[in-house]
């Protein structure tokens, strides 16, 4: 007969590391019954997320949340970025290499490059708006409406006209006068797609060498009778070549930063 099984002793390494989840979920739960009774919590450092009324500083937060995750994007289609990383792309596509440079490499490249583009306005929005509101001079709306003012500057001095009219058409607007009547939902569109046009005669500019290469290496083969070897296999050398020789990094990443 075998005596009653022994109960082991609780290991106190699995008491600390359920310690944390079990104090973050019992916070969660006080603070989910103190928003649901309408009242505010009684922790000091959650004060500023609550408003006039309880929920009101879970939105706040809800909201800020969202336009973190949203950043990336937003400032992608108000700066040079999109037009940047396009020509790169086509770059790549006109050499042949397939995944070479990595996707990494060409949007890292992408980015520097639009710092470099975006330093004077990156200047403006620090002075205007980034630094006052650091030191407690004025408040996150009036620095957000602050950061705002020299992005629409840099827009609207690269955005078409064309553009900007069928924009303001499609939203129903009057007829714009001044820059100060074109809001922003209707700048930003009008940009991209100016940006998107801009890109894609640039690479049609860069791919034209390219294609001539191809044509050449092509027709040489099937001259030669040598049908079965692939032409793309051929030329790529040639391009590399070309382009190495008439150093394409370089000329491209200055006609990129001046065109900016």
């Amino acid at each position: 007969m075998k005596g009653p099984a022994r109960r082991m002793p609780p290991d106190p390494s699995a008491w600390r590391r359920l310690r944390l989840p079990v104090v973050l979920a019992g916070a969660a739960a006080l603070l989910a019954t103190g928003v649901a009774a309408g009242q505010r919590p009684a922790a000091p450092g959650l004060a500023p997320l609550y408003g006039p009324g309880g929920e009101a500083g879970y939105v706040r937060l809800v909201t800020l949340f969202a336009a973190v995750s949203l950043a990336p994007a937003v400032l992608a289609c108000i700066t040079a970025f999109t037009r940047l990383v396009i020509v790169l792309f086509f770059v790549r596509t006109g050499l042949g290499t397939q995944q070479i440079p990595p996707n990494t490499v060409v949007i890292g490249l992408a980015i520097f490059l639009t710092l470099y583009v975006m330093a004077p306005t990156w200047r403006q929005v620090r002075d205007q708006a980034w630094r006052p509101y650091a030191q407690g001079r004025i408040s996150l709306e009036a620095a957000a409406v602050r950061a705002e003012q020299p992005l629409r500057a840099y827009m609207f001095g690269r955005v078409r006209p064309e553009d900007l009219s069928l924009f303001v058409r499609m939203s129903r607007l009057p007829q714009a006068k001044t820059r100060a009547d074109v809001p922003t939902r209707v700048l930003v569109p009008a940009f991209v797609i100016g940006e998107l046009r801009a890109a894609f005669i640039a690479g049609f500019l860069i791919l034209l060498p390219f294609v001539v290469i191809d044509v050449l290496v092509a027709s040489t083969i099937t001259a030669a009778g040598l049908v079965a070897l692939p032409p793309a296999v051929v030329a790529l050398p040639f391009k590399v070549l070309l382009f190495v020789l008439a150093d394409g990094w370089s000329l491209l990443a200055r006609s990129l930063v001046q065109a900016g």
